[in-house]
C-alpha cells in the first residue's frame, strides 16, 4: 500500500513541480523603472555588510612595513609639502592659524571624501566573481567602504589633536565644534552617493577608474584645502561656492580650529541641498542599472 503512495506521490510531482516544492524563501524579479531603496532587505544582510566592512579593514594595510601608520604619515607628508609650497613660497593666507594645523584640518576631510569616492567607484568590479555567482543586494559592496575609512579618519583626528595640544593659544575651541557631526555626514553623504553613480557607470564603462584619480586632483585644488577662501577674490566666490566641498572643508576647518573664516550659511544650506540629492540620485541610479550588473561584468 505505502509502496504505491510513494508511486502515486512521484506521479503528481511530475505532472503538477509548483505543487510539489514549497514556495521559494526568496523570489528575485526585475523591477521596471527607478527601484525604491529597500533598507529592510540590507538590514537582512547587516552579516555580510560587516564581514565585508571587517575585510577591508584588514586587508587595507596587509604587508605593509608600517602598517596602519599610513593614516597619519599620509596627510602629514602632504601637509608639510602644502606648508612650504603654499605658505613658505607662495605665502597664502592661513586664518591666523598656523598653517600646518590649516592644512593637516582641510585634509581630514578630503581624504575621508575622495578615500570612500575612490574605493566605492571600484568595488563593484572588484567583487565581480561575488556578483556574479551569488546573491546578495549589490548596494552591501558600496556600503561596506565607509567604515574602514571612518576608522583611518577617527586615528587621522587623534593625531590633528596631538598637533593642537602644543599650540592651543593658537586655535579656539568652543561652540563651533557642536557642528562638527554636521560636516562629516554631509561628506559622506556626497561621498557615498557620488560613488554609486560611478560604481554603476564603471561596470559598463571601465575608463571610469582612470577618470577619477585625474578629477579627484582637480577638485582638490578647486577645494579650500591648501588655502583659505579668504584667498578667493570676492567677485569669484559666488562661482566658488558652487563647488559643494567648498562650504563643508570650510566648515569642518572652522569647527576644529574655531580662528578661522565663519563658512557662509546660504553656501552650506546649498551644499545640504547638493549632498541630500547626490546621494539619492547615485541610489536610485545604482538600483536601476544593478539588474545588468552580473550579465556586464
Amino acid at each position: 500500500m505505502s509502496t504505491v503512495r510513494n508511486i502515486t506521490a512521484v506521479t503528481e510531482a511530475i505532472q503538477n513541480p509548483v505543487r510539489a516544492h514549497p514556495v521559494p524563501y526568496l523570489s528575485i524579479r526585475a523591477s521596471a523603472g527607478f527601484a525604491p531603496l529597500n533598507l529592510r532587505e540590507i538590514w537582512r544582510f547587516r552579516d555580510l555588510l560587516l564581514t565585508l566592512a571587517l575585510r577591508d579593514i584588514k586587508l587595507r594595510y596587509k604587508q605593509t612595513a608600517l602598517g596602519i601608520a599610513w593614516v597619519i604619515l599620509q596627510p602629514l607628508i602632504a601637509a608639510g609639502i602644502f606648508t612650504f609650497v603654499f605658505s613658505s613660497v607662495a605665502k597664502l593666507p592661513s586664518d591666523g592659524v598656523p598653517y600646518m594645523l590649516f592644512a593637516f584640518a582641510g585634509l581630514l576631510g578630503w581624504n575621508l571624501f575622495s578615500g570612500i569616492v575612490t574605493r566605492i567607484s571600484v568595488c563593484l568590479t572588484g567583487n565581480s566573481q561575488l556578483i556574479s555567482k551569488v546573491f546578495f543586494p549589490r548596494l552591501v559592496l558600496p556600503l561596506s567602504v565607509v567604515p574602514s575609512f571612518l576608522l583611518d579618519f577617527v586615528i587621522a583626528l587623534a593625531m590633528l589633536a596631538v598637533l593642537i595640544l602644543p599650540r592651543l593659544s593658537s586655535v579656539a575651541l568652543g561652540l563651533p565644534l557642536l557642528t562638527f557631526p554636521l560636516w562629516i555626514g554631509l561628506l559622506i553623504l556626497l561621498a557615498v552617493g557620488s560613488g554609486l553613480y560611478f560604481a554603476a557607470l564603471n561596470v559598463s564603462y571601465r575608463d571610469v577608474q582612470y577618470v577619477i584619480p585625474v578629477a579627484m586632483q582637480m577638485l582638490l585644488y578647486a577645494s579650500p584645502i591648501p588655502y583659505a577662501v579668504s584667498a578667493v577674490p570676492e567677485r569669484l566666490r559666488i562661482y566658488y561656492y558652487i563647488n559643494p566641498l567648498a562650504s563643508i572643508i570650510e566648515g569642518l576647518r572652522w569647527s576644529l580650529l574655531g580662528k578661522t573664516s565663519v563658512p557662509n550659511w546660504w553656501a552650506v544650506a546649498y551644499s545640504v541641498a547638493v549632498c541630500i540629492i547626490v546621494f539619492f540620485a547615485g541610489a536610485f541610479i545604482f538600483k536601476r542599472m544593478e539588474r545588468k550588473f552580473a550579465d556586464v561584468i
